[in-house]
């Protein structure tokens, strides 16, 4: 028998071709990534401090709070600053007493409208003589790896390379158990664990593209830093691919139905979404629950994608991360090779 003829090679070309002729597949795990990382880093991009629109009585006072550069200072009458704090025009209203007493009107649950206090009263010390006992300077620092995208684009590719690698086989192996497809193959000489194996197999092949098109996206658009080696990320991903391959293979090793695997596939997927930190921290969670999302394979995932990436940690220092990875595709395609219907 040929190379060609092989039944691992064949099955597993046999999952390129299934997923080359799916047109949703390819936006959903190549275009929608793209999009996604656009949108949230152009709206969430580092932009220069706002500045807060607020009034004053008189012009002496107008004089004082124009020096704040964050405060945009329009002069009114105390009737028409009234009208516009009413109204939204303006967060706050400063307003001088003949004695000298300044009284600042603004909604105490505005954010802004307590931002503006909080300048406003440092412009007005400072012009009748303030003088700090304690000097201090400010030293900017703008050092990729701090702003949003950054945080998000690992966090994106780590979401992405579980969708595909969970949604693909689930959806695949239901479809071709309810086709009846999968009674077929088993009548072959082909040996069973071909048929998984080809899963994971064609799940490294796509895997090169996707975090080629999503990480380099990152880096040549946003300049997300990339402190590892392209190499050392590949490895990492591949692991976190290979893992969720692993996860998807269990699910589907039982259902019969596109309906069922989708609400199992939702199940595992949801709740690792909204705590493993794809979109922010997961040390926003209580410390009680910390244990268990930090078990969790895409946390680990994430951890490992950000630590690499963003902080040039070697692979070596990753291998809580990468021994969580491995533990999850062990425990999970032993079983699955177990428990699989075949028919």
């Amino acid at each position: 028998m040929s190379r060609r003829d092989n039944p691992l090679i064949q099955l597993t070309l046999v999952r390129f071709r299934e997923f080359l002729r799916e047109p949703e597949a390819l936006f959903w795990v190549f275009v929608f990534p793209l999009v996604l990382a656009a949108g949230l880093g152009i709206a969430f991009r580092n932009r220069p401090p706002d500045v807060v629109k607020i009034g004053a009585v008189g012009a002496p006072l107008t004089k004082s709070l124009a020096a704040e550069k964050l405060l945009d200072v329009t002069q009114y009458s105390l009737p028409e600053g009234e009208q516009a704090l009413r109204t939204g025009k303006i967060a706050l209203l400063a307003e001088s007493s003949p004695q000298g007493q300044i009284a600042y009107h603004y909604d105490e649950t505005n954010p802004d409208g307590r931002t503006a206090r909080m300048l406003a009263d440092s412009a007005v010390q400072r012009a009748a003589g303030r003088a700090d006992p304690v000097a201090s300077s400010d030293r900017l620092v703008r050092e990729p790896g701090s702003r949003y995208i950054d945080f998000l684009i690992p966090g994106l590719l780590g979401m992405n390379l579980m969708g595909s690698g969970i949604w693909g086989l689930v959806f695949t192996i239901a479809d071709a158990r309810r086709k009846k497809l999968m009674k077929r193959l088993v009548a072959t000489p082909m040996p069973r664990s071909y048929y998984l194996l080809s899963f994971l197999l064609s799940r490294l092949g796509f895997l090169v593209v996707e975090v080629f098109v999503l990480a380099g996206f990152g880096v040549f658009f946003f300049h997300v830093p990339m402190r590892g080696s392209w190499v050392g990320l590949f490895l990492l991903c591949i692991v976190g691919s290979v893992s969720f391959s692993g996860i998807g293979l269990l699910i589907a090793s039982r259902v019969r139905t596109i309906e069922a695997a989708s609400g199992l596939t939702n199940l595992v997927m949801m709740p690792m979404w909204v705590v493993s930190g794809v979109f922010f921290s997961a040390s926003r969670f209580p410390d009680s629950v910390q244990p268990i999302i930090k078990a969790l394979p895409l946390t680990a995932l994430i951890d490992g994608l950000r630590a690499y990436m963003l902080q040039g940690e070697p692979l070596a220092h990753l291998a809580v991360e990468m021994a969580i990875l491995c533990g999850w595709l062990a425990v999970c395609f032993t079983l699955a090779l177990k428990i699989f219907r075949w028919r």
